[in-house]
């Protein structure tokens, strides 16, 4: 947990310090980079404000939130680690900013079958579903849920298909923070789901 959390921070940083040229961002000074970079929360405050586009499928809260984990590790230890399943999920989500900053995606081993690797995928694929929503300018502004909302409104999902929406996005926060533990098959008829919608909007 602690050897993620830590790359997540460098990758962020990576990122905001390197040249307009690559990134495009504008108005970022030497001086504001290093007000940044100086504690975690800035530096969230300052990816919101900067890179924002580069969060398609990342919540900012659950980054936040597995940090705070990670600090209770870290100072308040004694002895007690966490759940296996919430290292896992930090790992799909640190892959998905990696791949979002610098368009590369981390490969798994794919012979391992493993239910680790249908995490990711489903986090993968919620992910793509996500940034799948924001190619029209007119869902932009809003929260994912709100963007399935008013993609209903407009008759581009199903009342059913936003209710089953709904109840994969809890699912997916249960999953990340780790107040659920499901099954293969539960994984699995959930990816299906996710790719029939994607499928459809596509």
């Amino acid at each position: 947990m602690i050897s993620i959390d830590n790359s997540v921070e460098l990758m962020i940083k990576t990122y905001l310090g390197l040249p307009k040229r690559i990134t495009g961002i504008n108005g970022l000074s030497r001086k504001k980079l290093e007000d940044i970079t100086s504690t975690f929360p800035n530096l969230l405050d300052g990816l919101e404000e900067y890179a924002n586009e580069k969060l398609k499928g990342i919540e900012l809260g659950d980054i936040e939130w597995f940090h705070r984990l990670r600090n209770q590790l870290y100072h308040d230890g004694n002895g007690i680690t966490v759940e296996k399943e919430k290292v896992e999920a930090y790992a799909e989500i640190a892959k998905i900013l990696f791949e979002n900053f610098f368009g590369v995606n981390i490969e798994q081993d794919l012979n391992r079958e493993l239910k680790h690797s249908l995490v990711g995928e489903f986090l993968s694929e919620w992910a793509k579903l996500e940034k799948l929503t924001l190619l029209e300018g007119k869902y932009k502004i809003y929260s994912p849920m709100r963007r399935f909302r008013q993609m209903q409104d407009n008759g581009d999902l199903t009342l059913g298909e936003f209710d089953r929406l709904n109840d994969l996005r809890k699912f997916r926060n249960d999953l990340v923070h780790g107040m659920t533990t499901p099954s293969k098959r539960e994984l699995q008829e959930s990816i299906k789901e996710i790719k029939f919608i994607q499928e459809k909007l596509s």
